[in-house]
């Protein structure tokens, strides 16, 4: 396919498209035609992955996480999962964004979206990956500060609550909560002014 020796990547937008696509005389015909043979899959309406039989390595869903909705950046489960902090395998991808809340089912996958306010969303992200494969990502400290905050099952009231949440409903490995930079975790509570946190803030120093 002339198409896939243009594109560098294995993922390209519409505008992209339609520009490799402009020497047809019916371009939105050839991008079908594309689709229903394979050749293209359709993430959501303006994005799309080469089919496995043009795919130069395996799709990061991490980067499709960071362009299917944005700006955002991969934290919560997913990231923790990534870390190695919680013991399950996280499939659906997880992000938090300065949007509103919203939930993508494509044929990668399922990648979930969780707001938070602009104050509360910058510290604590930074780029993964090397080279053109790079993706925005929560630290350690900030998917779990995260997942704290965005959790609105969890109302603690006092440090012993801390325990069973952590331990027992997140399953957070006890080693990888030690590891972790308390100084930074008492930064991103206060830039979240949260009560909620500065009580993970007064648990995480009792128990290192």
């Amino acid at each position: 396919m002339d198409l896939r020796s243009q594109v560098q990547l294995d993922w390209l937008d519409y505008q992209q498209l339609m520009s490799l696509l402009r020497g047809y005389a019916k371009p939105r015909d050839r991008v079908s035609a594309l689709l229903a043979d394979g050749s293209l899959v359709r993430v959501k309406k303006g994005l799309y992955v080469f089919g496995e039989r043009y795919r130069r390595g395996p799709i990061r869903r991490e980067v499709l996480a960071n362009l299917i909705y944005g700006p955002s950046y991969v934290s919560l489960d997913y990231a923790l999962s990534s870390y190695s902090m919680i013991p399950e395998r996280v499939e659906n991808v997880t992000s938090v964004t300065v949007a509103e809340k919203r939930r993508f089912n494509t044929p990668l996958g399922t990648f979930t979206y969780q707001p938070l306010s602009n104050a509360r969303y910058a510290p604590g992200i930074h780029w993964r990956g090397e080279g053109d494969i790079r993706f925005l990502m929560a630290s350690r400290e900030k998917a779990l500060v995260d997942k704290v905050w965005t959790d609105k099952r969890f109302k603690p009231t006092e440090l012993s609550d801390f325990e069973p949440y952590l331990t027992d409903d997140l399953r957070l490995d006890e080693e990888c909560l030690q590891a972790l930079d308390q100084e930074f975790i008492a930064v991103l509570a206060d830039a979240f002014a949260s009560k909620k946190l500065r009580l993970l803030v007064r648990y995480l120093g009792r128990t290192s």
